[in-house]
């Protein structure tokens, strides 16, 4: 081997090899879910699997959909038809050979249809001024968030794991709708008019709920089509009717709907909304510490002040002459109030934001939701336990009441559906 161009790993078996870009292209969303636009070229059908090269002027891919995705192939791709599909990436490490396996196949005028009528929108909408309007702040300590999006979808379980990590036990409720399909459009629009109403202080307050201050609507990533709820008008304006600030957060961050034009913030995946939106609780704390120490030193350093002002008078007094002891009293009386009224307006202003903060953190103690009906179930090792994949038959737990505790063991587990 040359000595000019040296190994990083030494000799590595070339099987052992292929399988590390195996693993590499299928776990960079890079090479994953991508769509791509070509044209069709030697179409074949092998043991119900579909083979064929998406090429164009600058080159070309092997390509296969497997013969379980048949369904989703519309009867007028052939051999020279322009199409987009959606592929990832894998390669084959006993032949070597890198191929796109495709989910997702269209002609490119059934897209090119669909992205009409999303241009179309759009363009109603800026005639409108719609898309000119100032968007809302999120609230730096959202005290109620409201989530529409897949019942039992993964997208769901991100949100709910990293809101677990960032904020415990943070008031949140879930509003599971279809998210793609015919019926998509009117769930979603169904599902935004009840964070409406939740948002109202009058029925959040009936159900003994704070309002909803901020809501995220929105799915996992998928193809064109899946996602094409997104870019239809009564899910748009069901956006715009929204009286708190909303956060659209569909699909990966290569996609863009019409959705993001509208809604106040636009994430780039739903994992990336709870980002956003939810801060980490472990931050706040530290920063309710940076104040506490930030006012005591201020007002350290204003009354320094003042006392040294006060001693610089006094010194004065001493050695003024007797016409102006009267006019050094007054100045030194209105110092001596300035300086008390000053103190307390600081400190009643720190105090009242330290009380607010408090306030919310309070409100999240887990012995308040605890106080409202819910129970903590832990393991013996006292982990808490927020998923039935996460139990076992015969397992005995620890069941967390307000007012005590009680063990329980687990006869039966049944998992809840997965919606698309």
């Amino acid at each position: 081997m040359s000595a000019g161009h040296g190994t990083t790993t030494g000799p590595l078996p070339v099987g052992q090899f292929a399988q590390l870009i195996q693993h590499t292209v299928k776990n960079d969303p890079m090479f994953q879910h991508q769509a791509l636009a070509g044209e069709i070229s030697q179409w074949s059908v092998h043991n119900g699997n579909i083979y064929f090269t998406l090429r164009d002027d600058v080159g070309q891919m092997s390509c296969v959909i497997w013969r379980s995705a048949r369904l989703n192939i519309d009867p007028a791709v052939k051999v020279g038809s322009e199409v987009i599909i959606i592929g990832s990436l894998d390669l084959w490490p006993k032949r070597g050979n890198l191929q796109l396996v495709v989910s997702k196949i269209q002609p490119v005028q059934t897209l090119g249809a669909l992205e009409e009528t999303k241009r179309q929108l759009v363009e109603t909408l800026r005639n409108e001024g719609a898309l000119d309007v100032p968007s809302r702040p999120l609230p730096s300590l959202p005290k109620h968030i409201a989530i529409v999006t897949g019942a039992g979808s993964a997208a769901l379980s991100d949100m709910k794991r990293l809101m677990a990590n960032r904020w415990p036990n943070l008031r949140t409720t879930i509003i599971g709708v279809l998210v793609q399909g015919d019926q998509a459009p009117r769930e979603i629009v169904r599902g935004l008019a009840i964070t409406r109403d939740l948002a109202r202080p009058e029925v959040a307050q009936r159900l003994g709920l704070p309002p909803v201050d901020a809501v995220i609507v929105g799915r996992g990533g998928g193809s064109p089509e899946d996602l094409w709820a997104f870019n239809l008008e009564p899910v748009v304006r069901a956006i715009m009717a929204s009286t708190v600030p909303i956060i659209s957060a569909v699909g990966h961050e290569q996609d863009h709907l019409v959705s993001d034009l509208v809604a106040d913030v636009r994430a780039s995946t739903p994992s990336n909304a709870i980002e956003r939106l939810v801060p980490d609780q472990h931050s706040v704390l530290m920063l309710m510490d940076e104040l506490d120490q930030r006012l005591e030193a201020s007002v350290q350093r204003r009354l320094q002040e003042l006392r040294q002002q006060l001693a610089l008078l006094t010194s004065q007094l001493k050695h003024a002459p007797g016409k102006g002891v009267y006019r050094a009293k007054e100045v030194l009386s209105a110092l001596s109030g300035r300086l008390t009224r000053g103190v307390d307006a600081s400190l009643a202003r720190q105090q009242q934001r330290l009380v607010a903060l408090q306030a919310t953190l309070q409100a999240a103690h887990p012995k308040r939701v605890l106080e409202r009906g819910y129970t903590m179930i832990q393991d013996d090792k006292g982990r808490v336990l927020t998923s039935a994949a996460s139990l076992e038959q015969g397992q005995t737990v620890n069941l967390q009441f307000a007012d005590g505790h009680a063990s329980a063991d687990i006869h039966t587990i049944e998992p809840k559906e997965e919606q698309p």
